[in-house]
């Protein structure tokens, strides 16, 4: 009798430590906040945002995403109200079934960000390779900075009274 009420015991924490695992997974791979009760966990919607990196050079401000198993045709870039939108989706390999065990997040992608002022967004590049998008924007010409010529000497004017 003992050794049925320690199995139950043990059964029931680890199915309480299972469904608290998995709804750390579904508030981190940002399932629906309230998902169909009937639905399976297959048939839930996943996302995730993809990194980014971002840094300057003289002439450019340089954006990098990882985007690991996205395709050329899966992904979009636009320009729109000084936001640079980026969104796509990452499907699953055919050969992934609903009791395939992942790390990744698989489906549709969306993230905005928000360009400074005194960029050339007529004249964005976009490079996607091995499973990185480097996205290089020219800043404007009239925004770079401009060396300033400074003039030696004195030159006095005399004042009459």
């Amino acid at each position: 009798m003992l050794n049925t009420l320690f199995a139950t015991d043990v059964r029931q924490t680890l199915d309480q430590f299972r469904r608290s695992v998995d709804q750390m997974f579904e508030n981190f791979y940002s399932y629906p906040a309230q998902p169909n009760v009937s639905s399976t966990p297959a048939e839930r919607t996943w996302t995730f945002s993809p990194v980014l990196e971002s840094g300057w050079t003289e002439n450019f401000l340089n954006l990098r995403a990882i985007l690991p198993a996205v395709n050329e045709s899966d992904v979009r870039v636009s320009v729109q109200n000084n936001q640079l939108v980026l969104e796509g989706e990452r499907k699953a390999p055919e050969w992934f079934e609903k009791n395939a065990y992942t790390q990744l997040a698989y489906g549709k992608f969306h993230t905005a960000v928000t360009l400074p002022a005194g960029l050339d967004v007529e004249h964005v590049n976009c490079r996607l390779h091995s499973g990185v998008l480097d996205i290089q924007i020219p800043i404007a010409e009239a925004s770079k900075p401009r060396q300033i010529q400074i003039q030696t000497g004195e030159s006095r004017k005399a004042i009459g009274a």
